[in-house]
């Protein structure tokens, strides 16, 4: 995370990884959850097993390790806080 806040606006990750959306109403509901006043960008993610995702108390799933970048790709930039992707 370094010195950026969390979509939430939280100080420390939610938790140890990352949280990846299963499907568009994921995606939006996450880009919904921001209320960090910025605007967010949203990656799309290749090479990970769904059986390496582990579920958070909430609900959501997350990957818990780093993504490599060449398994990054992004699929939209600045979308304001709060609107759908």
């Amino acid at each position: 995370m370094g010195a950026a806040p969390g979509i939430a606006g939280s100080r420390r990750p939610e938790q140890e990884g990352c949280f990846l959306a299963a499907d568009e109403w994921e995606r939006d509901w996450f880009i919904r959850m921001n209320n960090t006043g910025g605007a967010v960008d949203v990656w799309e993610v290749h090479g990970i097993n769904a059986d390496d995702l582990i579920q958070s108390p909430e609900g959501h799933y997350f990957f818990p390790a780093v993504i490599p970048a060449t398994e990054l790709r992004l699929i939209q930039r600045d979308l304001p806080p709060g609107r759908r992707g």
